[in-house]
C-alpha cells in the first residue's frame, strides 16, 4: 500500500509462486527495495515476524514493527512460557506496565526485552486496550527492531498498517476480491489491475480526494440517479414496458451484471 496525505492506495499485489517458499518470495521483495533516505519501517502481521525475514529487511535499512502470535515462546527470567500465558500474570499496577494513549485509544503496555523462539534479544510490547484488560482476544504482541523507539512511537507507527486490512476488507466486500472466478495467472493479474483502478477512481476520481468508502458511495449514488433518470425519461416518452425490459436485458448481457 502507498500512503500520502491521508489517502491510501494499492501499490502492488504479488502472486504466490508455488515453486518458491513464501519466505523466499518476501526476502526477494525486501532485496528489491531501495535503501530509504530516512528511517523506514516494515509493518507486518504475525506471519512475517521471523528472524530470516526481519533480517532481509534490516539489510536494506528497514526496521520491523510487527505482530506476534500468542503461542510464541519467551524466556522471562530464563523460564520458558508462551506469550499468552505470561500476559495473564500482568496487572495494571505492576511497575513495568504503563498506560499509553495513541490517538483516541489508550493501552496498558508491558515492555519485554529478551529472547523469544527464533529471535535473540527481542523487544516485545505486550498490550491490552484499556477497557478490555485481560481479555485474550484483545491482546496484542508487537515486536520491533529499532531500539530507539519509545512505547508510544512503536504503537503510533504500527497503527499506520491498519489501512492494509481495510483495503482487503473493502475489496472483498465491494470489488469481489474473494469471489472472482478466474484461473489463469494472466487473467488474475488483469482482474487485480482493474480492481486497483476501480479503487483509485473511487479515491481520486470524484472531483476531490476521499476515502474509498466515500468515493464508492458517491459513484454508487450517481449510478442510481442515472437509473432513476432513465426510468423517468422512458415514462415521459411513453416507452412501453417491453421495450424497457429489452434494453435491460441487453445491458445485463453486455456487462454480465445483474444489478442493472
Amino acid at each position: 500500500m502507498l500512503s500520502c496525505n491521508g489517502i491510501v492506495l494499492n501499490y502492488v499485489i504479488i502472486m504466490y509462486d508455488k515453486s518458491r517458499s513464501k519466505v523466499k518470495i518476501v526476502q526477494e521483495i525486501a532485496d528489491e527495495l531501495s535503501v530509504p533516505p530516512v528511517i523506514s519501517y516494515f509493518l507486518c502481521d504475525s506471519w512475517y515476524t521471523r528472524g530470516d525475514i526481519m533480517g532481509a529487511f534490516i539489510k536494506n535499512r528497514f526496521y520491523t514493527i510487527g505482530a506476534l502470535k500468542t503461542n510464541r515462546i519467551l524466556y522471562h527470567c530464563s523460564i520458558k512460557q508462551k506469550l499468552s500465558g505470561f500476559a495473564l500474570y500482568l496487572r495494571k499496577t505492576d511497575t513495568d506496565v504503563s498506560l499509553v494513549i495513541v490517538g483516541s485509544r489508550s493501552y496498558y503496555v508491558y515492555w519485554y526485552e529478551g529472547n523469544i523462539n527464533g529471535i535473540e534479544n527481542a523487544v516485545v510490547l505486550i498490550s491490552y486496550p484499556n477497557d478490555v484488560f485481560h481479555i485474550s482476544k484483545a491482546l496484542w504482541f508487537i515486536i520491533r527492531t529499532d531500539v530507539s523507539l519509545s512505547t508510544y512511537e512503536i504503537l503510533d507507527k504500527y497503527v499506520v498498517r491498519w489501512p492494509v486490512e481495510v483495503f482487503f476488507c473493502q475489496s472483498k466486500d465491494k470489488l469481489a476480491f474473494d469471489r472472482y472466478q478466474v484461473r489463469s495467472s494472466e487473467g488474475i493479474r488483469r482482474y487485480w489491475l482493474l480492481m486497483s483502478l476501480a479503487h483509485l477512481i473511487a479515491c481520486t476520481g470524484c472531483g476531490e480526494t476521499m476515502s474509498f468508502g466515500s468515493g464508492y458511495a458517491y459513484i454508487y449514488g450517481h449510478v442510481q440517479e442515472e437509473r432513476l433518470r432513465f426510468i423517468y425519461q422512458c415514462g415521459a416518452r411513453h416507452v412501453h414496458f417491453e421495450e424497457v425490459l429489452a434494453i435491460y436485458e441487453t445491458l445485463r448481457n453486455t456487462t454480465g451484471n445483474d444489478s442493472y
